[in-house]
């Protein structure tokens, strides 16, 4: 069946049976009169009525010539009258028509002669309008030579989406000559496109009549099978006269230059997003292993579906590294992250891991070179030089590792590592666009991972000083049992200057101090050291607690304008004792057997460097099982909560049951210290003993 409903006989293709009206017929209007022998009107159609003006009444058995035609033009249509009925031959052209209302017009003429079954002979003639001919001629003329010439592909298919025709730019655009097109469906002619789109969006436009503008569609075709195209298809409904689908047309305009762009503008967009993403997340602090992280986290899955921040073990350490052909390397895991990949992550260095790495290795060559290696489809034979070993070659080939990519780390002129991705999941191999973001996110990282590598560098170095200076004392001394802790500010900040001391003294006595120095790195160190060297040749001579700090005042105005806060204490066993002088700094709490723990009420004094300001010293009683807590700012403050709510916080935990003092400090950390405080710990408990109990 048609999509008419009309049968087909079995393999005649197209329709050839009885069709529905197209209307062309009438638009042209063509009059049909029919002569006898003589010349009169034997009959005379509707159309011939309109065309002329006269009804059949009116027009049957009357001499065409007289009726019809002007005088001076009788003899010359009589003449070509009788040469038709003569000879038999048709006669064609325009000649001029008077009409009923006495007008003359132009209509063109088709004369035959005709034989019925009696052998009368007659003379048919068929007319129509000759401007309403001019204008079909035209139209037709026009569409033929836009087809013809145009440089957009256009295609007519029929209802059942077969085609009907073609024009010579679409078959260049196909890259099929137009017969083999035609009868033949969209299938059958180009199957590389994604024909089930275009079927769909044709019968849509069939069934709606709704155009269909500018839908794009990529694929290869016959004309260039080795290349993607990509081409705007629009679709309409073709209709005739009387509204009747004769089927759809198609344009085909090649827009494969501007979806490239497209795609090339798409793809710089999105390294654009993730160059700005990883500007916001790479670097947020300054510990190396968070930040190495960072820029894993940022790589995968966006660029890759696994990633490892490897550095050269020497740049961790703060040397230069230069390799030679022949010199394997030494590189320390930072970081490694894998899309759903666990083989992948078994596979790879665990962080912190030091492997050596052959020269032959692809990650060597990066490192050695500073240049960026690709592979952009791995092959097994490449796998041995990707892995660290045989086994975690045998894992990336299990993973389904079919492009890597490894781009240098560079920051300062400096090699430091490797950033190296792979694929997986992702069935596209690595490209060079992919390698352009992937440098740019390795040195944008790198310029991170360098500071955070120098200011490790700098933090170990002060802490390693810091923690030289401090002292180590012994559990008992001068009838108090001391405990102690420091504890280094978190990895965003770098070490402070926070310091605490136990001097046994003359007469059993002892000397507690704890002290801050305002500011931080091997400045801050180095001014504690200082200070601490002090408070020791001072506390050997006894000195009030007031005294003491007068003359640390003075040493510490000297220091490069530094400031510190100090709390001074000597213990006397003998008293039942405590002098306390203070110098800006928190109030020491004490905790009295069976009683609640309260912060002692001390003159607060100004801090050591200020100059000019007196101290005072306040005396306080500890009884046997009495204790004392010394504490830097940086057990207590933060940023979100005020002070009084942590130093109520601190009092609430020191009213808690009784505990050794070792692991009192211990509790007192790991509950009021922030990981991430910006502030460096000191600490110490001090319990009197009984008489006697030492030793």
């Amino acid at each position: 069946m048609s999509a008419a409903g009309i049968p087909v006989p079995e393999g005649e293709g197209p329709v050839r049976g009885v069709a529905g009206p197209t209307g062309l017929l009438d638009v042209l209007g063509v009059a049909s009169v029919v002569l006898d022998t003589e010349g009169r009107i034997v009959l005379w159609s509707p159309q011939a009525e309109e065309l002329f003006g006269y009804t059949a009444q009116e027009a049957l058995g009357e001499f065409a010539a007289r009726l019809m035609i002007h005088e001076q033009h009788v003899d010359l249509v009589v003449k070509l009258f009788a040469d038709v009925m003569e000879t038999g031959e048709g006669w064609a052209g325009a000649f001029p028509v008077r009409h009923k209302d006495g007008s003359t017009r132009l209509v063109e003429f088709r004369n035959m002669r005709l034989l019925d079954d009696h052998g009368d002979v007659y003379a048919l003639g068929l007319a129509a309008d000759q401007s309403t001919v001019r204008r079909l001629e035209r139209d037709v003329a026009l569409s033929t030579r836009m087809v013809a010439q145009s440089p957009i592909g256009l295609a007519v298919l029929d209802t059942d989406l077969r085609y009907v025709s073609v024009n010579p730019a679409l078959e260049r655009l196909n890259g099929i000559p137009a017969g083999e097109h035609i009868g033949r469906s969209i299938r059958e002619v180009l199957p590389h496109l994604d024909v089930d789109a275009l079927e769909a969006a044709a019968r849509q436009v069939l069934a709606t009549g709704q155009p269909l503008i500018d839908q794009h569609t990529v694929g290869v075709t016959p004309a260039d099978p080795d290349d993607e195209h990509a081409w705007s298809v629009s679709l309409y409904r073709l209709e005739d006269a009387l509204g009747n689908v004769l089927g759809v047309a198609g344009s085909v305009l090649d827009v494969t230059d501007q979806h490239r762009a497209g795609v090339e503008a798409e793809a710089a967009r999105r390294r654009l997003a993730v160059i700005a993403d990883a500007s916001a997340r790479i670097g947020t602090t300054l510990d190396l292993e968070r930040t190495a992280r960072e820029l894993a986290g940022v790589a995968v899955p966006e660029l890759a579906d696994t990633a490892a921040v490897d550095l050269l073990e020497a740049v961790v350490e703060g040397r230069r590294s230069i390799l030679g052909p022949a010199e394997p390397a030494l590189i320390r895991s930072l970081a490694v992250t894998a899309d759903r990949s666990p083989d992948v992550l078994r596979a790879a260095a665990p962080p912190g891991h030091v492997a050596r790495y052959d020269p032959d290795r692809l990650v060597t060559e990066c490192v050695r070179t500073g240049s960026p290696v690709l592979v952009a489809q791995v092959r097994p034979a490449d796998l041995p030089r990707i892995a660290r070993s045989a086994d975690a070659a045998d894992l990336l080939a299990r993973a389904g590792v079919h492009s890597y990519l490894a781009v240098p780390l560079i920051a300062r002129g400096e090699v430091l590592g490797a950033l190296e991705l792979g694929r997986t999941r992702n069935p596209l191999p690595f490209t060079e666009d992919d390698l352009l973001l992937a440098r740019e996110l390795a040195a944008r990282a790198a310029v991170q991972i360098d500071n955070a590598r120098w200011y490790q560098n700098a933090r170990d170095t002060a802490l390693t000083l810091q923690r030289s200076l401090l002292p180590s004392h012994p559990p008992v001394t001068g009838g108090l049992e001391v405990a102690s802790r420091y504890q280094p500010a978190g990895a965003t900040a770098e070490v402070g200057g926070d310091w605490f001391d136990v001097i046994p003294l003359d007469g059993g006595k002892t000397a507690l101090v704890v002290g801050d120095v305002m500011g931080s790195g091997i400045n801050a160190a180095a001014t504690m050291g200082r200070l601490r060297t002090a408070t020791n040749t001072l506390a050997s001579l006894d000195l009030d607690p007031a005294r003491l700090l007068e003359h640390l005042d003075k040493i510490t105005e000297g220091l490069d304008h530094s400031i510190a806060t100090c709390v001074y204490a000597v213990h006397d066993p003998q008293l039942r004792q405590c002098r306390i002088a203070n110098a800006g700094h928190l109030p020491p709490a004490r905790i009295r057997a069976g009683g609640p723990p309260e912060f002692l009420e001390l003159p607060t004094g100004a801090p050591l460097g200020v100059g000019g300001v007196a101290f005072s010293t306040t005396t306080v009683d500890l009884e046997p099982g009495d204790r004392l807590v010394l504490y830097t700012d940086g057990l207590v403050e933060t940023r979100q909560h005020p002070l009084d709510e942590r130093l109520n916080a601190l009092l609430d935990l020191l009213g808690g049951p009784d505990r050794p003092l070792e692991e009192l400090c211990d509790m007192l950390l790991r509950t009021l210290h922030q990981p991430d405080n910006a502030d460096d710990v000191a600490l110490l408990v001090a319990r009197v003993q009984s008489p006697g109990q030492e030793g």
